[in-house]
């Protein structure tokens, strides 16, 4: 990637698999003045919780005193916790649990597109993405089940098109979407991995770079889509 003058990366759920994993890329190629790396588990400036909105706060403001950011990714998302885990059936339903999917995965990446958005630069590219999943795509459910998750993810979907229609108003050239990475070897996916063809289930480096290479390409109209780890747009 590359980024002209003085600018910044946001990676929020640096902790994560994935999440590391662009932090790491980040870093590594260099093209960023500084990367700021976010995760509930770290402490200090480098601290937030999804679900606590003054930490969302606090972090935009450290991230507003030095260069501004012209990539910010969100890499979180939640699909199983403790016992609980996707629901297979109507009978499965527990209205805390469908909450606890919200707020983690549709409720909090909007939460920091709201402090962190009004950050981004009006020159060059500056991107917002922000983690999804093809199972959010209400066009390509086929199976049922797992209402939580996938309901969850349809409404970031949802948010993402929101936000990249009134960010246009504000930043004609900033670019907010969605991105599916695939199946990825983090803990999130290992209880479902047995259910992954051969071939599909990548490394948190691999599919890292591959979305790092799909926002390299990615274009003012494409804001507002949802873009799957080789650049095809998923429908909504």
């Amino acid at each position: 990637m590359s980024a002209k003058g003085a600018s910044s990366a946001v990676v929020i759920g640096a902790s994560g698999g994935i999440g590391a994993a662009f932090e790491a890329a980040l870093i590594e190629e260099g093209a960023f003045d500084v990367v700021h790396g976010f995760a509930r588990s770290r402490e200090g400036a480098q601290h937030l919780d999804l679900t606590d909105e003054a930490s969302i706060v606090a972090a935009a403001g450290h991230v507003a005193k030095g260069p501004p950011p012209s990539l910010v990714i969100v890499a979180t998302g939640l699909l199983h916790e403790g016992d609980l885990g996707p629901e297979k059936a109507l009978r499965d339903l527990d209205g805390e649990w469908l909450a606890r999917n919200y707020a983690v995965n549709a409720i909090g990446p909007v939460l920091v597109a709201k402090h962190f958005l009004p950050l981004l630069p009006k020159v060059g590219r500056p991107v917002f993405a922000a983690l999804s999943a093809r199972v959010g795509s209400i066009s390509d459910n086929g199976l049922g089940g797992w209402h939580g998750y996938r309901a969850s993810k349809a409404a970031l979907n949802m948010l993402v098109r929101n936000l990249a229609i009134e960010e246009r108003r504000r930043n004609s050239r900033s670019i907010v979407v969605a991105l599916h990475p695939g199946t990825v070897d983090t803990p999130l996916s290992q209880p479902f991995q047995g259910n992954v063809p051969p071939g599909r289930l990548f490394d948190p480096e691999r599919a890292a770079l591959q979305l790092l290479d799909v926002i390299e390409e990615l274009k003012v109209p494409d804001s507002g889509k949802l873009f799957d780890y080789e650049g095809k747009e998923i429908q909504p």
